[in-house]
């Protein structure tokens, strides 16, 4: 099965094609395209809204099987106001580029003493046509808590700018360290059955389409 993912950033495009390795599912990001949609605004209060938003701008253009992805960042400790959210790049009405995020979340981690516990949240929708979608925003899509800290390392891959500032609970280990496997063991696994779940449910209901007009 061949679906688009409206993405234009090469470091999400490629984690998903190795979450979905072996699948049968063939991932085209938005920069393989002959022609280059445009940019959807973000206007959802939670990953899966604004996910759902990109779903369906990028839908009503290309009108092709297509998915889309959002995030959304919490930090343990911080004042409800000061929780970045769906808004992890756009601080105090700025959009930040990538160092600035860096040294903006690594003064968030020096408030706390040096590091403070931190997890993402992930939300997903699919778009196959006008009447068949599938929506999930589970905590098995959303992997495990991390310590965002205030020692980064040199950056590995554009794409991910907080993952030089960001450890494995478990092995120490920076997400920007080889050898790392970046937290992301249940994220994969989730992401893995979502999209398992999603074949059957649009096998099935091809099948049924079929028998009907037939």
């Amino acid at each position: 099965m061949e679906i688009i993912y409206g993405t234009t950033n090469p470091a999400k495009l490629r984690l998903m094609k190795d979450y979905l390795s072996g699948t049968g599912i063939k991932i085209i990001g938005l920069n393989e395209l002959s022609e280059l949609p445009g940019e959807p605004g973000e206007y959802g209060r939670t990953p899966l809204e604004n996910a759902r938003g990109k779903a369906e701008y990028y839908y009503r253009i290309l009108k092709r099987p297509v998915f889309s992805c959002d995030s959304g960042l919490v930090i343990e400790g911080l004042p409800e106001e000061e929780q970045p959210g769906v808004h992890v790049r756009r601080r105090n009405g700025k959009i930040l580029t990538d160092s600035e995020m860096t040294g903006y979340y690594a003064a968030v981690a020096a408030r706390f003493g040096g590091r403070c516990r931190t997890r993402y949240q992930n939300g997903i929708c699919v778009i196959f046509s006008e009447t068949e979608r599938y929506e999930h925003d589970g905590e098995d899509i959303s992997g495990e808590s991390f310590w965002l800290v205030d020692q980064p390392k040199s950056q590995k891959e554009k794409g991910f700018p907080l993952d030089c500032i960001s450890v494995d609970m478990k092995t120490g280990l920076y997400f920007v360290d080889e050898g790392s496997a970046l937290g992301t063991g249940e994220e994969e696994k989730g992401f893995r059955h979502f999209w398992q779940t999603v074949l059957e449910a649009h096998e099935k209901r091809a099948q049924s389409d079929g028998r009907e007009q037939g």
